[in-house]
């Protein structure tokens, strides 16, 4: 069986020398491929490097040509700048300008209308004179007639007559001035008599005036007292109880203090709500829908309270499974990869759906000890085998590890290889190594080369149809 394994792995060699022989001379005629071409691509940079510099020349000279005409350009933009400058102020007075005009020609517009309603009244009252000159020529002509028909004897017996009437006139206006004095000074004395009249009853007057505001007063109050009572809805009854008590009349001020009073307790006993037994109506029907939908929503809470309990303790069961599965594989798997030792899962709390899980492992030879105080090769074999236990759990058909192998020296990577051997009947492993011990597991090799910087390049080898080629050799 040893011979087998060391024939094999002279086989492996063999076929690895025989990659590398054919990896070599493969570079060996790329590089040879590639120094011409770089020679070539040498001439081409060359040619084009000679070409480049006459465009160079060309262009500085086309650079020089376009500088000036670029400067002689921007005189000219500053010069066109300052004129357009002077243009807008020119400009801006002229508008000022033009704003004045058109300010004054609306007032001159506001004159013109005045001007004209001015003119239209001036005409009316020419109109209107014109039509009064005429008016006045008429009757001037009319009186002209008259004066024409009357007579001068006729006139002076008129004024004669109207001399006479005069005369009387003045004396019976001289006798009425005479009876007008004397019934003056009579009615002097009888307006001294009226005033020591009207002063003997102003006291008089006073006293009416005072009755007539009490009794005025009273009757205020006695209105204002029955509206009261009126508004209080008391009853003849009790108004004929009230008066009983008392052998006089009561005064307004006591009957007003009892009023206030009876206000006050009234007015303690709170307002009177007319709705009050609608609302408790309504309210005793709100009461009843919100003790339906309480019932209701009582009746869910149970619902998804028994729910929550029956998810938690399937959760708790399932978990607790997978927990104890785990542990046993990850408890197996330990000393498989280490050559010993042991380790095991810690759940961190008294509840498993809350508690965390601590990774407890002893290699061989060491006290047992948190995976955070262990050396990196420790700590990936460690996590190699917690992830192969959880494989065994629920195989998955593929499993990609990417240099899983890089901190493990020689020993520990042949056990994690034949661990992979084993596991590799349930699952397909796809890994990316760079140890020689671990490519001898692997049935097919893709490697990745790059013959030229930044081209890559894949060669894939059957190991199996590698021994098999070798042996037929």
């Amino acid at each position: 069986m040893t011979l087998r394994d060391r024939h094999n792995r002279q086989l492996k060699e063999m076929a690895a020398l025989r990659l590398d022989v054919q990896r070599l001379e493969q570079e060996r005629g790329s590089v040879a491929q590639s120094r011409e071409r770089i020679e070539g691509e040498l001439e081409e940079l060359a040619a084009q490097i000679d070409g480049l510099e006459t465009e160079i020349a060309a262009e500085s000279d086309r650079f020089e040509r376009l500088d000036a005409e670029l400067a002689e350009r921007q005189q000219r933009a500053e010069e066109l700048q300052f004129e357009l400058e002077e243009a807008e102020a020119v400009l801006t007075v002229r508008r000022e300008a033009l704003r004045q005009q058109e300010r004054e020609s609306q007032e001159a517009a506001f004159a013109v209308r005045g001007l004209e309603a001015a003119i239209e009244r001036f005409d009316a009252l020419i109109d209107q004179g014109q039509a009064m000159a005429l008016q006045a020529a008429a009757e001037r002509e009319s009186l002209v007639v008259r004066l024409q028909q009357l007579s001068d004897a006729a006139a002076q017996q008129a004024l004669q007559a109207a001399l006479e009437r005069r005369a009387s006139a003045e004396q019976a206006l001289s006798e009425a001035r005479q009876r007008l004095d004397e019934l003056t000074q009579s009615l002097r004395g009888r307006d001294e008599q009226r005033l020591l009249a009207e002063r003997d009853q102003e006291p008089l007057r006073q006293r009416v005036t005072e009755l007539q505001l009490k009794e005025q007063a009273a009757r205020l109050s006695r209105e204002q007292f029955a509206l009261q009572l009126a508004e209080a809805q008391v009853d003849a009854g009790a108004e004929q109880a009230l008066y009983e008590g008392h052998e006089q009349l009561p005064r307004p001020s006591w009957l007003q203090g009892e009023v206030t009073r009876l206000v006050s307790a009234i007015a303690a006993l709170g307002p009177l709500n007319l709705a009050a037994l609608d609302e408790l109506a309504q309210a005793s029907e709100r009461k009843g829908f919100l003790d339906e939908q309480s019932a209701d929503l009582n009746e869910a809470i149970a619902t998804l309270e028994d729910a929550i309990r029956k998810i938690d303790r399937e959760t708790r069961e399932l978990l607790q499974q997978t927990y104890d599965s785990v542990n046993r594989h990850f408890g197996m798997l330990f000393p498989q990869l280490f050559g010993g030792g042991e380790a095991r899962l810690i759940l961190t709390g008294d509840e498993i759906l809350d508690a965390g899980i601590q990774v407890m492992a002893q290699p061989p030879g060491k006290r047992n000890s948190s995976i955070h105080l262990m050396s990196g090769g420790e700590k990936a074999l460690t996590a190699i085998a917690l992830v192969f236990a959880l494989f065994q759990l629920n195989p998955a058909p593929f499993c990609l590890l990417d240099e899983v192998d890089a901190p493990l020296d020689d020993a520990n990577t042949e056990r994690y290889v034949e661990m992979v051997r084993r596991m590799s009947d349930q699952t397909q492993f796809l890994f990316i190594t760079h140890n020689k011990i671990a490519m001898e597991l692997a049935q097919q090799l893709i490697g990745v080369t790059m013959q030229e910087r930044g081209v890559s390049r894949i060669v894939a080898v059957d190991l199996e149809a590698a021994a098999r080629m070798a042996e037929a050799a």
